[in-house]
């Protein structure tokens, strides 16, 4: 389904849920129970055309083997793929599980929060590598069965908040496995995610055989609608499940924390990691390891992520149509609060919850298998910097005008990389000057500073290098939508997205 087709049925969705909730509700009941129905429905199908020839087999009908090999070579294999989907595995979240001997705090912490929002056991508290909480309910035979609920905890952000916002984050998401907002939502809420992930399993296999193609083909045209009817239902438990979290730890903590999760969280990712792996260039090894560095970091890049200019331009973001979730802006009014910067963290969750013993241990564990996963990775990347310092001082060494057009690419590429952009820019704007282009690693680089001076001129030299270069098109369609994105908002950043990257690469 296009994009603008999908997003103006979520629009119109949306109306029709505000103005009759009632009414929706049902239509979203029975477009839930009509998927399983169909399911069943083609099962059952395909089993009596099977049952069909099996029985002119046995009644000696004239063109029985003919018969038999045509249903068997073709709809056998459709009924063995669907009858799969229904037992299905989905994936285990992955994770350094942890036990209540292990942290005896958290847990006792989880288990008023379960008696205060009166919602499902959580079977197993995970630890990973991301900054985010989580809960993921898995059902244990695709459709059927009784479901088992995780618990995920970034280790990163238990080092980068407080007790109470993590605890917001976990009780939000605990709150759509209870019956916060009706059992009907919750429900629809376990459906939209086992439909989502069985869909993405069965496209995952479309290679396989032509019943996976033609199981994953069907569903492509179904999901789109039953997204769109599902959405705007969920986007309401959103919100409710934001009251479970204020319910939880309070209005001010909950506010506090949504802000904290945008700011701090798109600081880890965009700089964090960068600036670990920006060690490889001048070290052999990291002088410090990322985890046990994580609270220091965090704390230290305090005035460098909690701005003010940060929050107005996460509050200037508008809710979209294709996440559930709603905007920083509708969320924190939701809650009654204004928009504020977080305060520092003075002791962590990981610290408060874990205990400063297991915290060590994980920080360690987790410090150990980073380590042992980009060593050769991080060696390489240091042998790489070595040489090419060494080709960068004999560049600079000589004349701009007097070297020759592929030294000039590679003096300003290697001045991006190890001096600054800034640094490379008069070397750029000389090449691009020069007959013999077009020069798309040159042209990138030279929109990505243009970007930076917030000069939409940029947004063109983007488009050389992607014209140019397939290797370059994803990076340069990503810089230009997040470049939009701050400037003119979602629907001018997707617009750039899909002129620039074609919907066959978009999927690929």
């Amino acid at each position: 389904m296009d994009r603008h087709v999908y997003e103006g049925l979520v629009e119109r969705l949306e109306a029709q849920a505000e103005n009759n909730p009632a009414s929706f509700q049902t239509r979203v009941l029975l477009i839930s129970v009509a998927a399983y129905a169909a399911l069943f429905l083609v099962l059952a199908a395909l089993a009596a055309f099977i049952y069909i020839a099996f029985d002119w087999a046995r009644s000696g009908h004239r063109a029985s083997m003919f018969t038999i090999a045509i249903f068997g070579l073709t709809l056998v294999p459709v009924f063995l793929t669907v009858l799969r989907m229904f037992f299905m595995r989905l994936p285990v979240p992955e994770g350094r599980r942890i036990t209540r001997e292990e942290a005896p705090q958290l847990f006792e912490v989880l288990d008023k929060m379960r008696r205060k929002l009166k919602g499902p056991p959580i079977h197993h508290v995970l630890v990973d590598e991301r900054f985010n909480a989580a809960v993921a309910q898995l059902p244990r035979w695709g459709f059927f069965g009784g479901h088992t609920n995780y618990l995920m905890l970034g280790l990163p952000y238990m080092l980068g908040v407080p007790a109470s916002e993590m605890l917001a984050t976990v009780a939000h998401e605990y709150g759509h496995l209870s019956n916060s907002h009706g059992k009907l939502g919750a429900w629809v809420y376990r459906q939209r995610r086992t439909f989502g992930a069985l869909h993405e399993q069965v496209d995952d296999s479309r290679d396989s055989s032509w019943a996976h193609a033609f199981l994953a083909a069907s569903l492509d045209r179904f999901m789109p609608y039953y997204y769109a009817y599902t959405f705007a239902l969920s986007r309401q438990n959103e919100y409710i499940a934001d009251q479970a979290a204020t319910r939880l730890v309070g209005a001010q903590a909950n506010a506090s924390g949504l802000v904290r999760d945008i700011l701090l969280g798109r600081w880890f990712d965009e700089s964090f990691w960068q600036g670990i792996y920006s060690q490889a260039r001048t070290a052999p090894r990291p002088a410090v390891a990322p985890y046990a560095s994580m609270r220091t970091a965090f704390k230290a890049a305090y005035p460098e992520w909690a701005t003010a200019e940060r929050l107005t331009q996460a509050w200037r973001e508008k809710s979209g149509w294709h996440d559930t979730h709603p905007a920083l802006r509708d969320r924190v009014e939701a809650t009654g609060q204004s928009p504020q910067l977080p305060a520092p963290v003075d002791m962590t969750a990981a610290e408060a919850l874990l205990g400063a013993g297991m915290a060590k241990r994980l920080i360690q564990e987790f410090d150990q298998a980073w380590w042992d996963a980009e060593k050769k990775e991080w060696e390489s990347r240091h042998r790489h910097a070595v040489r090419s310092r060494q080709r960068l001082q004999e560049l600079s060494a000589g004349q701009m005008q007097a070297l020759p057009l592929h030294d000039l690419q590679e003096l300003a590429l290697l001045k991006a990389e190890f001096e600054s952009r800034q640094a490379a820019k008069p070397v750029l704007e000389h090449l691009l000057e020069q007959p013999g282009g077009p020069f798309p690693k040159a042209a990138y680089s030279y929109g990505r500073i243009l970007l930076d001076e917030k000069n939409d001129r940029g947004l063109d030299y983007l488009v050389t290098a992607a014209q140019h270069d397939q290797r370059l098109m994803e990076s340069a369609a990503q810089a230009g939508y997040d470049y939009l994105r701050e400037r003119s908002g979602e629907a001018r950043a997707r617009d750039w997205w899909e002129k620039l990257v074609p919907q066959e690469v978009e999927h690929a």
